[in-house]
């Protein structure tokens, strides 16, 4: 999918000239990244890899003559989101997309504790810092724009993925709340929450998915809301899955999830030993 001219304009003008993508290596904030650039934004792309990283850069630069600047950090690690900061000094930044992020997946106490932090480091602790820092930026120039990474599993409990849901509920709530906060200061908040993306995310996660979005089904989508929405639910999948379960009671859309999750994780369930 491609952006129109006149959503490339808008975007432009509105959140320009400058804009901050996390986790734009691969996946949603690759493709946020390539459709902001075809949009005529410079860009700050941040990822954990160089080497990942520097051919996103090379692409961007070649393909669309834009100013593209590198940030390889851990935004989990000690420093890693304040690097990530001060490589934005002295930029004029109308937009922020804090679209890094992983998933865990399994039998919540058989689950690495190490790695559940990790999760809630990259998904809600960075969130919040990044989140703040060009909140207040964004608030005193009285424009700008936030894109935050929710998740269709952020409605309700996950099981089989309980962690990672809540995290993504935390980032689902934080976005409806500064939707309202902060637009008297002229920045528009949205939560993008995309059911299954085939983006390398299930990999990690290590899910088996059997339905799932493409990055290109769902980076327009979620460009168009901001500014017009406060959540999208980006993909023609994402609003079949959502709007399915509209009408179920909380607990029931639980034991739903339950059992999609359930045939998604079976796999290494089976294989897992009793802690």
């Amino acid at each position: 999918m491609i952006l129109k001219t006149s959503e490339k304009n808008r975007l432009r003008q509105q959140y320009g000239p400058w804009a901050v993508v996390t986790g734009a290596s691969s996946g949603i904030g690759l493709e946020l990244a390539r459709l902001l650039a075809d949009a005529g934004l410079q860009l700050v792309i941040n990822a954990r890899q160089i080497e990942r990283l520097a051919p996103v850069a090379q692409q961007l630069r070649e393909t669309y003559s834009i100013d593209v600047r590198m940030v390889a950090a851990d935004v989990s690690a000690p420093g890693g989101v304040q690097q990530l900061i001060d490589h934005t000094d002295g930029l004029d930044v109308g937009l922020l997309v804090l679209s890094a992020g992983f998933g865990t997946s399994g039998l919540f106490l058989r689950s690495n504790l190490d790695e559940e932090i990790n999760l809630l480091r990259v998904n809600a602790e960075a969130v919040l810092s990044l989140t703040h820092h060009f909140g207040r930026r964004f608030a005193a120039q009285h424009r700008g724009g936030i894109i935050l990474l929710s998740s269709m599993v952020a409605f309700q409990g996950v099981p089989y993925a309980a962690n990672y849901a809540a995290s993504k509920a935390y980032v689902q709530s934080l976005a409806e709340a500064l939707a309202l906060e902060l637009k008297p200061d002229g920045v528009d908040v949205l939560a993008a929450a995309p059911g299954p993306v085939r983006s390398g995310f299930e990999q990690r996660a290590n899910m088996a998915m059997t339905m799932s979005l493409t990055p290109e089904q769902v980076g327009v989508p979620i460009l168009r809301a901001l500014g017009r929405q406060t959540t999208v639910l980006p993909g023609w999948l994402t609003k079949l899955l959502v709007y399915a379960l509209r009408t179920v009671p909380r607990w029931g859309k639980v034991r739903i999830m339950q059992q999609v999750m359930g045939g998604m994780t079976q796999h290494q369930r089976q294989l897992q030993p009793n802690p």
